[in-house]
């Protein structure tokens, strides 16, 4: 009896066994199955920290595109499926998740990442895995610089450069000019950059002075300001910056003929965040619902729409930056398989090479660095709460004020 009761017991655990053996089987055949119908793309922004504001704008552009890709039948018959990970704002974390998309989650490209102590550490992992990245919001000019063939990039420093050197040299000619700039990376390179075109058109910059990102407080250098009798003032800051710097040029009753802030300016929150201090301040903006790039237009009032539908909200220029990156994936993927050939890292590259794509932020081409040739901003001026082109002429929607009113002049 003993004997036949091991025999039932041998029997009903080898078949428990196989049970087991079986569903594995099963399983990950289904997620193979899963992974040969749907096309991964990874996406890592600061979803929190101190940069998620921005990574969220970003994250919701990228989830446009995606959506819009698959509403139109995918690529190739097959969903796209995106994987996003948060970089917590630091940039071991975002190796961490470039690693673990890369490497586990097998994606065949990268998108998505704000500030260039972000993206540079992505741009690695991207370059050792052989896989594409199309950065959302990238400046930094030593990125492209170190011979990354997977690296790409929808924006560029050049972009705010140009018109900032072209408004300030052709209309504003100012006698004194300070430029005024966060201790970063891409603000540094953009008051040397600018600095540089400006002397090279017949301005001198009076005065260019760093500050930490974040400081309490701009009275000694508003003093500073005020005391060389400074006209124009390029301030590379932040939105926070800008927002404790016009406060106290107002509470020191200091008024520059122009305020110009290149970043963190263009956005609807500011607008309501200052009131009516806003206007007549200038920025830059390289796309808004409200003007997009000529020949655009039914494909931007679409996006608008899509945007509007899924997030309720305005789309702001953020948003436009991860839709554009992750249209240039999407598109690059399609053209891979209309040749004929299979999704593989390279083949998305090269045809991320080849690309020229009209979106309504820019016609992107990129270089042979990785950079898009024709991103380039417009400057906006703030009047009566609204953001009006006032530069170049051919895509002008009002005049500039200029010299602006000083503080007591205004209602």
């Amino acid at each position: 009896m003993g004997k036949k009761l091991k025999k039932i017991d041998f029997i009903y655990t080898f078949f428990k066994c196989c049970s087991v053996i079986t569903f594995l089987s099963l399983l990950i055949l289904c997620c193979k199955l899963s992974s040969a119908v749907t096309i991964k793309i990874g996406e890592i922004n600061p979803l929190s920290g101190r940069f998620a504001k921005q990574g969220q704008e970003t994250h919701q552009g990228v989830e446009v595109a995606v959506a819009e890709a698959n509403e139109a039948g995918g690529i190739g018959g097959r969903k796209l499926q995106l994987i996003s990970r948060d970089d917590q704002s630091k940039p071991d974390v975002a190796i961490s998740r470039a690693e673990e998309l890369c490497g586990w989650e097998k994606v065949l490209a990268l998108t998505g990442g704000y500030v260039d102590s972000l993206v540079g550490p992505v741009s690695e992992v991207a370059k050792k895995y052989r896989i594409p990245y199309v950065a959302s919001s990238s400046l930094q000019k030593e990125l492209v610089q170190r011979k990354n063939s997977y690296f790409f990039r929808v924006s560029r420093l050049q972009g705010f450069v140009e018109p900032l050197c072209g408004v300030l040299a052709e209309r504003f000619k100012p006698q004194r000019l300070a430029i005024i700039h966060a201790a970063t990376p891409g603000s540094t390179e953009l008051a040397r950059d600018l600095e540089r075109c400006l002397e090279s058109r017949g301005l001198t910059v009076s005065l260019k002075e760093k500050f930490r990102p974040g400081t309490p407080d701009f009275t000694p250098l508003i003093g500073k300001l005020a005391g060389m009798n400074i006209d124009v003032i390029v301030s590379g800051g932040f939105s926070p910056d800008h927002i404790l710097i016009v406060r106290q040029l107002k509470e020191n009753n200091v008024s520059p003929k122009a305020y110009i802030g290149p970043f963190g300016i263009a956005y609807e929150t500011f607008i309501r965040e200052m009131g009516e201090d806003a206007d007549y301040l200038y920025s830059t903006c390289a796309w808004n619902p409200e003007f997009t790039l000529p020949g655009t237009e039914t494909i931007s009032k679409a996006f608008v729409e899509r945007f509007r539908r899924m997030f309720n909200r305005q789309p702001n220029t953020t948003n436009m930056h991860g839709y554009t990156s992750a249209r240039a994936l999407i598109e690059a993927m399609q053209k891979v398989l209309h040749r004929g050939q299979e999704l593989t890292g390279d083949n998305i590259r090269r045809a991320l090479a080849d690309l020229d794509l009209i979106l309504p932020m820019e016609r992107l081409v990129f270089d042979n660095r990785g950079d898009p040739r024709h991103y380039r901003h417009v400057i906006v001026q703030i009047q009566k709460g609204r953001l009006e082109v006032v530069y170049p002429s051919e895509r002008a929607t009002a005049a500039a004020i200029y010299p602006m009113p000083t503080w007591d002049q205004r209602d």
